[in-house]
């Protein structure tokens, strides 16, 4: 099979210049209509992945997300998002991305094209076969991505792909591939839209679910949350209020004594057992 990227196809649309910005923004949306639609198909193969990493979390090993550019950027922003959400580590998710931390706000030149610096970056962080490693690359092609995967997979390592293009190299080098195929960008290339949002609601979809089946969530709460600031003490002081059906202030004394949601409320009823 040819392999075509369909992310560098040229846009359905011609003469954006001359669209008036209503135009413009009704156009945009309904090309971002279709992503959920691509991502609904790839369930199957999200599934496949996520309870790989499920298993290998559970078993003390840790997932990696790595991408280049606007891919890698999507993995640094949901890794860094699971510590605040869940309460876990800051080294049980994280995010390389091609070029180092700088490259999170500026491009780096050529970053992306290197075969030896992926595998160089996971070594620093003494990955193994406990690990799970995601490569993240809307055309498929990106070198730092795919010699990394090479390098795992060589290792023992459990390796995934999000990729937005059909049949290409990374996903045929990973063991776990999601493809979503969104088709042609509205401003052709330009693969930080419909590629980009495909990749950040399977990112959402792989860690949310993921930290749900590790006990990270009850009900539908964020019991285990960081109170980092304010707003999140409220919504904490809410949670327990809710669930112990007591005043906000005796909740928020009991979550400013124990810190931590969860265990605010398992120690309200460990306390009322004692009495």
């Amino acid at each position: 099979m040819t392999f075509i990227k369909t992310t560098e196809q040229d846009s359905n649309y011609n003469n954006l210049e001359h669209m008036s910005l209503n135009e413009l923004l009704t156009n945009i949306n309904s090309e971002d209509h279709l992503v959920p639609i691509a991502v609904k198909k790839a369930i199957p193969q999200i599934k496949k992945l996520t309870e790989q990493i499920i298993l290998k979390l559970k078993s003390d090993g840790r997932l990696f997300y790595m991408g280049a550019g606007t891919s890698g950027r999507l993995g640094v922003v949901d890794a860094s998002e699971c510590p605040p959400t869940f309460g876990v580590s800051d080294d049980l998710v994280i995010g390389l991305i091609a070029g180092g931390e700088k490259a999170i706000r500026k491009a780096v030149e050529n970053a992306e094209d290197s075969k030896t610096q992926g595998w160089e970056d996971l070594k620093t962080y003494n990955i193994s076969k406990k690990d799970v490693v995601i490569g993240i690359a809307a055309s498929g092609t990106t070198p730092y991505v795919i010699s990394a995967l090479e390098k795992c997979n060589s290792n023992n390592i459990i390796t995934g792909c999000i990729t937005c293009n059909a049949s290409s190299p990374l996903a045929q080098t990973a063991q776990f591939p999601i493809e979503i195929t969104v088709g042609p960008e509205f401003l052709t290339g330009s693969s930080r839209m419909k590629a980009g949002t495909a990749q950040k609601l399977v990112l959402n979809m792989i860690s949310t679910s993921t930290m749900i089946q590790l006990g990270k969530v009850k009900g539908n709460k964020m019991v285990d949350m960081q109170l980092s600031n304010s707003k999140l003490i409220q919504r904490g002081t809410d949670m327990i209020a809710s669930e112990l059906n007591i005043s906000q202030v005796e909740a928020k004394g009991l979550l400013l004594k124990y810190k931590n949601v969860r265990s605010a409320i398992q120690n309200y009823y460990v306390n009322k057992t004692n009495e």
